[in-house]
C-alpha cells in the first residue's frame, strides 16, 4: 500500500470518496473535524512528536501545525487565482506567521538584501525573492 492509500484508509476515505458525497457531507466533516481539534489540541503536550504514516521524518505538533497554516495559505491563493476569484482574507495571525515563515525562507535562499530591498525599496528590488 503506497503513502495515499494509507492516508485515505487513516483517514476515512480519498478527497474523491469526499467530492463523490457531496458539498453538504464534506461541510459537515469539515465542522466535525474542526470541532475535535478545538477539543483536543489545547490538551496536547508542548513537546508531543507527530510521526506521518509514511515513515519519517517526524515533527513537533507545534511545527507541524505552523506548516500546515502555510500550506493552507498558499494553495488558498492557488485555487482562488485558478478559479478567478478574489482570494478570502485570511485571520491576521495566520498571514503574519506565514508571512514570516516565507520572509525567513526568502532570505536563506535569496539574500536578506534583496528581501528587505523588495519588501523596502521597489526600484532596488531584484526580479524575485520567492521562497521556493
Amino acid at each position: 500500500m503506497g503513502p495515499a492509500e494509507r492516508a485515505a484508509a487513516l483517514h476515512g476515505g480519498s478527497g474523491a470518496d469526499y467530492a463523490a458525497k457531496g458539498p453538504d457531507a464534506l461541510a459537515a466533516r469539515i465542522t466535525a473535524v474542526l470541532d475535535r481539534l478545538h477539543k483536543e489540541l489545547p490538551r496536547q503536550p508542548q513537546d508531543r512528536v507527530v510521526q506521518f504514516p509514511w515513515g519519517p521524518p517526524s515533527l513537533l505538533l507545534d511545527d507541524l501545525l505552523i506548516n500546515r497554516m502555510m500550506e493552507l495559505a498558499v494553495h488558498i491563493d492557488d485555487l482562488a487565482v485558478s478559479a478567478g476569484m478574489e482570494t478570502p482574507a485570511l485571520p491576521t495571525d495566520a498571514t503574519d506567521t506565514v508571512v514570516g515563515i516565507l520572509a525567513t525562507l526568502a532570505a536563506r535562499r535569496r539574500g536578506a538584501v534583496a528581501v528587505l530591498r523588495t519588501l523596502t525599496r521597489v526600484e532596488r528590488a531584484p526580479a524575485t525573492i520567492t521562497a521556493f
